[in-house]
């Protein structure tokens, strides 16, 4: 059966042929390379950084096939268990779980997904040192996946303050952070207060398009912890992968260079996913979920706890993996539950990726791209319509309107 496919965070444009030219260009590079990337790559990543305001030495830029080998690299050489916020990106639990440490959830205030609780953050450290377990590091997403939203400056101040005060190891994952909607808001990095202890990762999957490419990088700490550090991640490197595919890391080093028709590119995607994805938000608020408006990416994550009488009496729906199944076998749409981000069974959070509404081929996907109004597009709206059509069903199911299932 056909699905509205809104569950798979792919960033749902065409890869910048500049981009495949670089390439192309590279392709007869058959040899590793040094573990820690190419020179020209780590230059070019050090340069993205110093240009948001963080400067960074080539020294200190690790290469990788994805942030995702990168991220794992890390837990594993820093050792102990990793504090996550809740919800969080599916993968970080997983990892940790991997490394035979374990994660340790901590929630998010609302509106401030990505990052722990700092208060919280710091009694989860306390408590668990007091049973003899160690918490060593901490990860945090800015912006944020599956929220869409931004943590303020304040909180991560204070989650730097705690991680000062607690010996944590900060985990930056700022994969993001070219696509906030709005271009003039900064982007408030634990790498600029609390420099010492943070590892900032990225890659080209996100904002570029080019996650099949799988290439990361990680910024590490200046001095003798960031050293110590680099060195251990590297003797992993080695080990598991070697080196990042030597054309991809050509083709990168131009990205991270920001030539102007790549910023003019990610422009153009910010644009786009900030209008789709406000289409859709406003789909699931019409339809009475309670939706914070997304910030960044390509992501919102509607609350249907409103209507959770309604869904308990026509469907007998009381947790969100029941809710997202109806969704899909019954209606078609997928969409991830918040149990996958953490989250308690209960509840009736979903993250909706709407970045697959752009096209079913790379000449729709490129007209979305091009447009001033995507979100009118008739492939697009088409898919905005569909949504609504299928919210206004599941509230309708019983014979009963939602008003009344509301009010009892």
């Amino acid at each position: 059966m056909p699905v509205l496919a809104l569950g798979f965070g792919e960033a749902g444009i065409p890869v910048h042929p500049s981009l495949t030219r670089e390439l192309a260009a590279a392709a007869g590079r058959g040899g590793y390379g040094p573990v820690a990337g190419s020179a020209a790559l780590r230059a070019a990543a050090a340069g993205y950084w110093t240009r948001r305001g963080l400067p960074t030495d080539p020294g200190l830029v690790l290469c990788g096939p994805g942030s995702k080998p990168l991220l794992y690299a890390l837990m594993t050489a820093i050792g102990g268990e990793i504090a996550i916020p809740t919800p969080s990106w599916v993968s970080y639990a997983a990892q940790a779980s991997l490394t035979g440490a374990g994660a340790v959830p901590v929630a998010t205030a609302p509106g401030e997904g990505g990052v722990p609780s700092p208060a919280l953050l710091a009694d989860a450290v306390v408590r668990a040192r007091a049973t003899g377990r160690r918490i060593r590091a901490v990860v945090v997403t800015l912006p944020d996946n599956p929220t869409g939203t931004l943590a303020p400056e304040a909180t991560v101040r204070r989650l730097c303050a705690v991680a000062r005060q607690h010996d944590l190891v900060i985990i930056s994952d700022e994969i993001y952070r070219d696509l906030m909607h709005d271009p003039g808001r900064p982007v408030p990095s634990p790498a600029a207060y609390a420099p010492e202890r943070t590892v900032v990762t990225t890659g080209l999957s996100k904002s570029l398009a080019a996650g099949g490419w799988r290439l990361g990088v990680a910024r590490m700490p200046d001095g003798p912890f960031g050293s110590a550090l680099r060195d251990a991640v590297l003797g992993i490197a080695s080990e598991i992968w070697s080196a990042a595919p030597a054309p991809v890391q050509h083709a990168a080093a131009y990205a991270f260079g920001e030539p102007d028709e790549l910023v003019e590119h990610i422009d153009l995607s910010r644009r786009l996913h900030a209008a789709v994805t406000a289409a859709v938000a406003d789909r699931f608020a019409e339809a009475g979920a309670r939706v914070r408006r997304p910030e960044a990416a390509f992501y919102a994550y509607p609350d249907f706890d409103p209507l959770r009488a309604h869904l308990r009496e026509a469907h007998g729906i009381t947790t969100g993996a029941e809710l997202t199944t109806l969704l899909l076998e019954r209606y078609g749409m997928g969409v991830l539950p918040a149990s996958a981000f953490g989250e308690p069974g209960d509840a009736l959070r979903m993250r909706v990726a709407t970045s697959l509404l752009y096209g079913e081929n790379d000449e729709q996907r490129r007209a979305a791209l091009m447009d001033p109004d995507p979100a009118a597009l008739p492939w697009i709206a088409s898919g905005l319509d569909r949504i609504t059509e299928i919210l206004d069903d599941l509230k309708a199911a019983s014979g009963h309107t939602l008003t009344t299932a509301l009010a009892g």
